[in-house]
């Protein structure tokens, strides 16, 4: 262990102390602060921030994307990369109060595969039982942190489940990569039976409570898991408020909880499922929504002033989503995304 440093956050004036051998982010989960983070990787910069006071910081390796040599170089930085040699004040740049104080304890745990199904081509539907503890509470929309075997590594995968279920049952929908280390290993090897450790809950792609505007939904690949997590805890808890969900696919062989979601058109008034496929074909027999996501949401949408979104997916289904989204009028803090980037 390092020395330790008092970091402080602005302008929400929450402060915690920081080990040098560990990140920022990673110290504020351990003490139940919930900053805002997508990857945690240096990949998205979800996490990024301006140092007001201190400089004093070493970076673990990150992406320029996330952020570039010139941003760093103005005393921005990348809290899931950050570590602090010295005391610092922080600026948070996108943040929610709430949220960040309603933190949950980061656990450890292991788990028991229960089922490893194919629900698309190249898609696995993977449940998991809590062996030890036997329960880990987290908020829908949020995810955990799976361990590759025989390594320190590990890749993140949302929950598609709500907190509601009493058996200890954990759901995922992960996209399997022909050379991806864990979802290779989870196409190859895994089983039932199969343990595997998890660390969480992660993330901050949760309702906002106390709103009662519309909300819409855009997703794609895997990123169908948390807000599938969303609607159908949306529809244990009895809300209303009108929903509409765009899921973007190549093909139809690529859409899946078809039937479960038109279920859902039935079960949660106000609810629209539109899904669209960018690149059907004849052997596809489809009928239904044409073209790039995005695209179909403008399509659909003229004006969405006051409206909540919610966009998970691949990164540049994301980005195009959020200008989108903007141009129809979401306010720009009222977009919440999450970003399923590949480690490479």
């Amino acid at each position: 262990m390092g020395d330790k440093h008092v970091v402080r956050f602005e302008p929400v004036g929450i402060e915690i102390e920081v080990d040098e051998d560990q990140t920022v982010l990673r110290a504020a989960f351990e003490q139940g602060v919930m900053l805002p983070h997508g990857c945690k990787e240096g990949q998205c910069a979800s996490c990024k921030s301006f140092v007001l006071e201190g400089d004093d910081i070493e970076l673990d390796r990150y992406s320029t994307f996330a952020l570039p040599d010139f941003e760093k170089e103005e005393g921005y930085t990348l809290l899931c990369r950050a570590h602090a040699y010295e005391d610092l004040t922080v600026e948070l740049l996108h943040y929610d109060e709430d949220i960040i104080r309603s933190g949950l304890p980061i656990q450890q745990a292991v788990t028991e595969v229960v089922s490893n199904e194919p629900v698309t081509h190249d898609m696995r539907h993977l449940v998991v039982r809590l062996v030890e503890p036997r329960e880990i509470k987290f908020f829908p929309g949020q995810y955990l942190d799976f361990t590759i075997p025989g390594t320190t590594e590990t890749r993140a995968f949302s929950m598609a489940n709500t907190s509601c279920r009493d058996d200890g049952k954990l759901e995922f929908i992960i996209k399997i990569y022909p050379d991806g280390r864990f979802s290779h290993y989870l196409d190859t090897e895994v089983e039932v039976g199969t343990r595997l450790e998890v660390t969480g809950p992660y993330g901050v792609f949760t309702l906002r409570e106390g709103h009662d505007t519309d909300l819409v939904f855009v997703g794609g690949g895997a990123g169908m898991a948390p807000i599938l997590s969303l609607l159908r805890s949306m529809t244990e808890r009895g809300i209303t408020r009108r929903a509409t969900y765009y899921y973007g696919a190549r093909r139809r062989r690529d859409l899946c909880f078809e039937k479960e979601l038109r279920a859902m058109e039935d079960s949660l008034p106000g609810f629209r499922y539109i899904p669209a496929l960018s690149e059907p074909t004849d052997e596809d027999e489809w009928d239904g929504e044409v073209g790039m996501v995005t695209d179909v949401v403008a399509e659909h949408e003229s004006d969405l002033k006051g409206a909540d979104a919610y966009v998970c997916g691949p990164p540049p289904m994301v980005d195009a989503a959020v200008a989108t989204l903007t141009r129809l009028g979401v306010p720009e803090e009222r977009i919440y995304y999450d970003k399923f980037t590949t480690t490479g």
